[in-house]
């Protein structure tokens, strides 16, 4: 079974950046794409960002240009660069296999004015 561990996470004000991390139990990153998803409990979960296997990446447009997702398959790590950050970015974001199941516990992103 794989295990995700997010952290990174803080309280930052509006233009600060945070670098988020996601340590994998095992090495998936060769077989998965990797994504970020944010998600406010009681609300539909967003994917904002995904980095495939052969290295490409996408991006919700909300996060275009501030945001960059990238990936250490030696490490089994996965990072998600955040820069530029607004108050709407606040939410609890987490990793994961896209299309998978391997939900953790996610770290929480706080964005004040």
């Amino acid at each position: 079974q794989v295990q995700l561990v997010e952290s990174g996470g803080g309280l930052v004000q509006a233009g600060g950046s945070l670098r988020l991390s996601c340590a994998a139990s095992r090495s998936i990153l060769s077989i998965y794409a990797m994504g970020w998803y944010r998600q406010t409990p009681g609300k539909q979960r967003e994917l904002v960002a995904v980095i495939h296997l052969g290295g490409s990446t996408n991006y919700v447009d909300s996060v275009k240009d501030r945001f960059t997702i990238s990936r250490d398959n030696a490490k089994n790590m996965v990072y998600l660069q955040m820069n530029s950050l607004e108050p709407e970015d606040t939410d609890v974001y987490y990793c994961n296999a896209v299309g998978m199941n391997f939900w953790g516990k996610g770290t929480q992103v706080t964005v004040s004015s």
